[in-house]
């Protein structure tokens, strides 16, 4: 790799990495959002961890007002739970959400409940929710 043991310069900032891990997040990075997808759910798997599990425990402590949690929520992820009869139409609509290729949405669809975008503003989440509708995919967002 570099010669550098603990810099590794991106466009959103600097991060620290190891010289270990070099190897690693330079593969990572490669990745199409799917793959990388595939890979987390199958390290959760065979490691019997969740990524989501901080996520998940902060919620309960977040006060009495479960009710209101919803609500208060400023970002989703628009998760596609069935296709439908108008697969081809939510195909569609999904590369015209996430701009990935043809094939990458077909598997997306083909494998809902599928996450199709993370941390969508709400505004953002119910148009596009309404879009995927419209196709005839039935949406969660979360």
């Amino acid at each position: 790799m570099t010669e550098e043991t603990k810099e590794e310069t991106k466009e959103e900032g600097t991060v620290e990495v190891p010289k270990k891990f070099a190897k690693l997040v330079s593969e990572i990075e490669e990745m199409s959002v799917l793959d990388l997808s595939e890979l987390v759910k199958i390290l959760e798997e065979k490691f019997g961890v969740s990524a989501a599990a901080p996520a998940a425990a902060a919620a309960p402590g977040a006060g009495e007002g479960g009710a209101e949690e919803p609500e208060a929520k400023s970002s989703y992820n628009i998760e596609v739970t069935d296709a439908g009869a108008q697969k081809i139409a939510v195909i569609k609509a999904v590369r015209e959400i996430t701009e990935i290729g043809l094939k990458d949405a077909k598997d997306l669809v083909d494998k809902a409940p599928a996450v199709v975008k993370e941390n969508v503003p709400a505004e953002e989440a119910e148009e596009m929710k309404k879009k995927l509708e419209e196709a005839g995919a039935s949406v969660e967002l979360k």
